[in-house]
């Protein structure tokens, strides 16, 4: 399936997943629109919303950059507007954005409790609630979450939840879209990595520099949403795939090339 001006709109497109899968897509010819807060780089996140344009305008994609906080619905029409006027439709949707906090209950301030629930939640529901009117009239059209496979092991649970529930919450507005829009021949899944991927999340959240480094890059996470995104949206939908089964299902199974210590232990992600 060819992504040559197919329009594709990433949430938290600036750094990490998904500017990475920002590139691998505009690398096939797709229209690129880059939905984030940073118009300013931050030294210890690194990237705005025209560094990541520029790499992929490089790659051989057209880019739309456009600052946006999913938290607030006049921003996130202002995005699909936007979109629509320059590219003319909107053919896929990656809903990466997300906000991750991984206290206890006690500890979880209902700020931050907001916070992901605004952007992990809402945020995904509002985007993809905003994008369905063009999607219908998209080309393969496809929703794609980056959250986990619902896990009911009590072990997620049990140290964060209000993160746990947030994620699988974005999860569930895949499944439901899923069954709610295949009539209108639009899928909609998941995607989780099996390892921790090298993102400033990872570096200045988890683990720091040991994590990173038992850690894979984030382009198996751009590759395994690339054949996702490839395929007819009719029959693939309502699923919650992790980036190694889907590359195994296309005969990748080395996978060294992405570890950032080849031949190193790898730490697996949550949830998996």
């Amino acid at each position: 399936m060819s992504f040559q001006n197919k329009t594709v709109i990433i949430t938290g497109a600036s750094r990490g997943i998904g500017k990475a899968i920002g590139l691998r897509l505009a690398n096939e010819g797709a229209n690129i629109v880059i939905a984030s807060k940073s118009v300013e780089e931050n030294p210890k996140l690194g990237g705005t919303i025209f560094s990541a344009a520029a790499e992929m305008e490089a790659a051989g994609g057209k880019t739309l950059a456009i600052q946006c906080d999913i938290r607030f619905e006049d921003q996130v029409q202002n995005v699909v507007d936007k979109a629509v006027e320059k590219f003319g439709g909107i053919d896929i949707l990656v809903n990466n954005a997300s906000a991750i906090n991984l206290t206890p209950t006690e500890q979880t301030e209902p700020k931050r409790f907001d916070l992901m629930y605004d952007i992990n939640v809402r945020g995904t529901f509002m985007m993809s609630r905003a994008c369905i009117p063009h999607l219908k009239k998209g080309t393969n059209a496809h929703i794609l979450n980056l959250s986990p496979p619902i896990n009911m092991d009590l072990k997620w649970f049990e140290k964060h939840l209000a993160y746990t529930i947030s994620k699988y919450d974005m999860t569930m507005i895949a499944l439901g879209l899923s069954a709610e829009l295949k009539k209108y021949n639009i899928a909609a899944n998941s995607l989780w990595p099996r390892t921790t991927i090298a993102t400033a999340a990872v570096n200045n959240l988890l683990g720091g520099e040991m994590l990173m480094k038992m850690s894979r890059t984030p382009e198996i996470m751009a590759d395994a949403a690339y054949f996702i995104l490839s395929k007819l949206s009719t029959s693939c939908t309502g699923n919650s795939f992790i980036d190694e089964t889907v590359l195994a299902g296309e005969g990748i199974t080395d996978l060294e090339k992405y570890a950032v210590v080849p031949g190193g232990r790898l730490y697996n992600d949550l949830f998996v």
